[in-house]
């Protein structure tokens, strides 16, 4: 599953009902727009060990309203 494989009706509608954090929001936000996971962690200062946890985290909440 890729975020940026979505509409982005369901986008919108994932940001609303998720209940994300700000890490997640924003790691979303980043994925969203197919950047990758390394790059993230960059971006974010995080680890790439941590990016991977919270993407696990934001692909969980996103497949409860799925």
């Amino acid at each position: 599953m890729k975020i940026c494989d979505f509409t982005r009706r369901e986008v919108e509608y994932f940001r609303q009902e998720c209940n994300f954090t700000s890490d997640e929001m924003a790691l979303f936000e980043m994925r969203a727009n197919n950047i990758p996971l390394e790059e993230c962690a960059e971006r974010m200062n995080l680890s790439v060990s941590t990016i991977c946890r919270l993407h696990k985290k934001v692909k969980i909440k996103v497949e409860k309203l799925l």
